[in-house]
């Protein structure tokens, strides 16, 4: 399955496009798409029955164009858990230790935004991370590695947009503030269900600028805690409720690590893709 926020209402694709899951499902479902989380098996298991029929083909599709609002597929979780330093070569690019533990940081739910929307740049240095985001299905604590991946709904796109200045702001760095900028974490355009992959665990990923260089590709098989790992380790402490988001990390080649350093300007477009999952865009405007 693959679910998306299409002006401000949860569709899913069907054979000839987006359908509206309201719709569709004649109010079995609601248009709201963080409510999908909160009942994520039934909605599955009903997508699942509804795309197998013959109404999927009948019923009219959404149409997308320029003006059309995506906005991100879990508009409003109730946590964001962001993991640092979770790729070796990022690790090696930051001339630092590999951590024993997830360094787990939060990003605020006000700096989500999806594909297709700009972003205004504050005064700063602001930074680009691309990211496997994973979005939780059901709730979840005290999870296990056999059992993590059982929790997860699906995998995005995300970026963990950062303004490197008040991040690093001592003598406590300030992570949460400095990546929760308005629109500092696009994610999109879909959220695509686990049994669509052969193996969720092993994706290319990365990012670019438009019609300029490649800035950051990998494969999540690098990083140093998979999602498994994230999942057992967050529900050891903090329960996870349906619709919560993990930014998992990302791999080398940030702007603040090159030399000379690298930040984004108005007038670049950001270009994030996952393999298997899609690809983000997004404008990056002035103050």
């Amino acid at each position: 399955m693959r679910l998306a926020h299409l002006d401000g209402r949860l569709a899913f694709k069907g054979p000839n496009g987006y359908l509206d899951a309201a719709e569709a499902s004649g109010g079995r479902f609601g248009p709201d798409a963080q409510a999908a989380y909160d009942d994520w098996e039934a909605f599955s298991s009903w997508t699942q029955e509804f795309l197998a029929s013959p109404d999927a083909a009948a019923t009219p599709s959404v149409g997308t164009d320029a003006g059309t609002v995506w906005g991100p597929p879990a508009p409003r979780p109730a946590q964001i858990f962001a993991v640092g330093l979770n790729y070796l070569d990022h690790i090696a690019e930051s001339k630092l230790d590999v951590p024993s533990e997830p360094a787990v940081f939060t990003k605020f739910r006000t700096s989500l935004t999806g594909h297709e929307t700009a972003v205004t740049l504050p005064q700063g240095l602001v930074d680009w991370e691309a990211e496997l985001v994973a979005v939780i299905g059901r709730h979840c604590h005290h999870a296990t590695r056999e059992t993590a991946w059982s929790y997860v709904a699906g995998l995005t796109v995300g970026q963990d947009l950062s303004e490197r200045r008040l991040q690093l702001t001592g003598p406590a760095p300030q992570f949460s503030l400095g990546k929760s900028y308005p629109g500092f974490a696009p994610l999109g355009p879909e959220l695509v269900s686990t049994d669509e992959f052969t193996n969720p665990d092993d994706l290319e990923l990365g990012c670019r600028l438009e019609g300029g260089e490649v800035l950051q590709k990998s494969r999540t098989s690098e990083m140093v805690f998979d999602i498994p790992e994230l999942i057992t380790r967050l529900s050891a402490v903090c329960p996870l409720e349906p619709g919560d988001l993990i930014f998992t990390g990302t791999p080398a080649g940030v702007g603040g690590a090159r030399t000379p350093q690298k930040f984004l300007a108005p007038g670049d477009v950001l270009v994030t893709w996952i393999e298997g999952i899609g690809t983000l865009r997004n404008p990056m405007l002035a103050p």
